[in-house]
């Protein structure tokens, strides 16, 4: 070949091949050969306060595999550190955490943040209220996540349905509770809602983080305390301490569980992160409930077989006390704060509405399981 034709060629050829490079660059973002193009996006390094004891079964647990799920779904762009209660804040400033900066993102329940916000107990469990599912309808498909973004708006707060524990235990006596009477000084763990139905029936509502139960209840701080269902409870040792398991839990139905996000640091996002953290706490709240609802009969079993824990059921009398004074509580609370009456208005008319269909359908059907 000409010498001159020859540098021509090699000219073509290089330029040809830069430019394909960059075509195939473009091209193969999806294939392993796209490696240096992902490195060139922003990475976000997050922190998450929760309010459970590190690496704490399903609820601790559920906040790790967010993380992890959020990470992979990514593609390693966003990495989220899971601080347990007392690693980087205590349990009950999770909510104060993520407001000032301190973390990006918290997971708890709304309602130990009622002496900032009354009204996020409503988000929470009310007493004799909805159950997992009924919760679940109401904030995703009947208005109740737009008036929990707007309570929390003025917090710079963004929160996400991130887990249910389903329908709870009544808890764990030190003496029984034959009638009414037996609720007079009873000394109680009970936080939320059903903690006031306890003032008012003559007791004492206490809220204690979890962390701090057992040694509470062993050296009589306090007669009795509900804390989530038969396994945790198991894993708690409870039935070491406790004379009686009551049941059914009428204050916590179906408890949700919330994650909670700087709205300011969610709105800087790519919106594909976004949508990846709403994708991974819709994912992390079925994953909760199921593990709540595979595990709790499996270890009622244990409790009450092989460590012979005495079950007992409310009485009718005491039930109906514990309603009524709910109604009175509620009652309170909606006269005395409007944010917290237009949202409950909004958790009645669902409930009375999805009531029907629940009374002709699931209600029968357990009815026939007895």
């Amino acid at each position: 070949m000409n010498p001159i034709k020859r540098r021509d060629f090699l000219k073509k050829s290089t330029a040809a091949l830069a430019g394909g490079s960059v075509l195939l660059t473009g091209c193969q973002s999806g294939t392993e050969d796209a490696g240096p193009a992902v490195h060139t996006r922003k990475k976000y390094r997050w922190k998450m306060v929760t309010t459970w004891t590190p690496r704490f079964p399903v609820m601790g647990e559920g906040a790790e595999l967010f993380a992890q799920w959020v990470e992979e779904m990514s593609g390693g762009q966003m990495k989220i550190h899971v601080y347990g209660a007392g690693e980087l804040v205590p349990a009950f400033e999770a909510f104060e955490a993520v407001r000032s900066g301190v973390a990006e993102m918290s997971h708890g329940v709304s309602y130990y943040w009622a002496g900032k916000i009354p009204a996020a107990q409503f988000f929470a469990a009310v007493p004799f209220g909805m159950n997992a599912q009924q919760m679940n309808a109401w904030i995703l498909s009947g208005g109740g996540l737009q008036l929990w973004e707007e309570l929390y708006a003025p917090f710079g707060l963004l929160p996400m349905p991130a887990g249910n524990t389903g329908f709870q235990m009544g808890g764990w006596f030190n003496r029984e509770i034959n009638s009414v009477r037996d609720l007079q000084g009873l000394k109680m763990r009970i936080p939320g809602l059903g903690g006031k139905v306890i003032d008012k029936a003559g007791g004492a509502g206490i809220v204690k983080s979890g962390a701090e139960i057992y040694t509470n209840l062993e050296r009589g701080v306090i007669d009795a305390t509900e804390w989530i269902g038969p396994y945790h409870d198991y894993l708690k040792g409870f039935h070491k301490i406790a004379r009686y398991y009551y049941y059914p839990g009428w204050h916590e139905p179906g408890t949700v569980l919330e994650l909670t996000v700087s709205k300011p640091a969610f709105e800087k996002l790519p919106a594909e992160l976004q949508g990846i953290i709403r994708a991974a706490a819709f994912r992390a709240n079925t994953w909760m409930l199921s593990e709540f609802e595979a595990k709790n009969n499996e270890y009622l079993q244990k409790l009450v077989n092989e460590h012979h824990v005495q079950l007992r059921r409310f009485p009718d009398d005491v039930l109906a006390a514990f309603k009524r004074y709910s109604g009175e509580v509620i009652q309170e609370l909606i006269a005395s704060d409007e944010q917290a009456r237009k949202i409950y208005t909004s958790f009645k008319e669902f409930k009375d509405n999805v009531s029907g269909w629940s009374r002709i359908s699931e209600a029968v059907y357990y009815s026939t399981m007895a």
